[in-house]
């Protein structure tokens, strides 16, 4: 018999399951697209599109210098030989004074049945259908305790699970209920969220 996810949460403050009575849990989507296979472009041609492109987001807002080069992230038709993953920029659960911050789609658990049903409620509220999306298995794909630290002591303790979902039959999705979004690479993500770079290293395998 399938046990739901309530029934997996004990009534006890440290009994085995995914939370306590005082801790709260977080469903997040790694959201990705795959490699996409494509002929090699002449070099000419490659600069001419690249060229074509740019001119096209010069009036778009540019990102702070610091973290990278986004005038492209925002496609999902970029770094075709490589896999993306989506980046939302508002503000979610667990996040310093209440501002926004990159982070991956997620929900707080409230009353979903099962954990996946909150991560793809998660990912629905952004990109509003999931028919053109697959999760990738129903158990979370790795997990994190998130600890108030030294400058954030006012932040609550919390556990992330993460679930793996993949785009399909589509090279664009209307994203919204966020204030940015980009699509970005491994390694591009770790320029996110250096303080959690070998976690993102073991978990994303590419």
């Amino acid at each position: 018999m399938r046990r739901t996810l309530r029934s997996l949460i004990g009534p006890v403050s440290g009994q085995r399951g995914f939370s306590t009575n005082s801790e709260k849990i977080v469903a997040s989507v790694l959201f990705e697209r795959l490699p996409v296979v494509v002929p090699k472009i002449d070099p000419v041609v490659y600069a001419f599109q690249e060229f074509s492109f740019r001119w096209q987001q010069q009036y778009r807002r540019r990102y702070p210098d610091e973290l990278l080069d986004k005038s492209n992230s925002r496609s999902l038709q970029r770094a075709l030989d490589r896999r993306l993953y989506l980046l939302l920029h508002g503000t979610t659960y667990g996040a310093p004074t209440g501002k926004p911050v990159w982070h991956f789609p997620e929900k707080v658990y409230e009353s979903e049945e099962t954990l996946r049903q909150c991560a793809e409620s998660a990912l629905k509220h952004v990109i509003g259908d999931l028919s053109n999306t697959y999760f990738v298995g129903n158990a979370p794909m790795a997990h994190m305790v998130i600890q108030p630290t030294e400058t954030s002591t006012k932040s609550p303790s919390f556990k992330r699970f993460f679930f793996k979902s993949q785009v399909i039959a589509t090279n664009k999705f209307d994203i919204g209920k966020c204030e940015d979004f980009v699509w970005v690479t491994k390694e591009e993500v770790m320029e996110y969220f250096p303080e959690q770079v070998e976690f993102f290293k073991r978990m994303i395998i590419s």
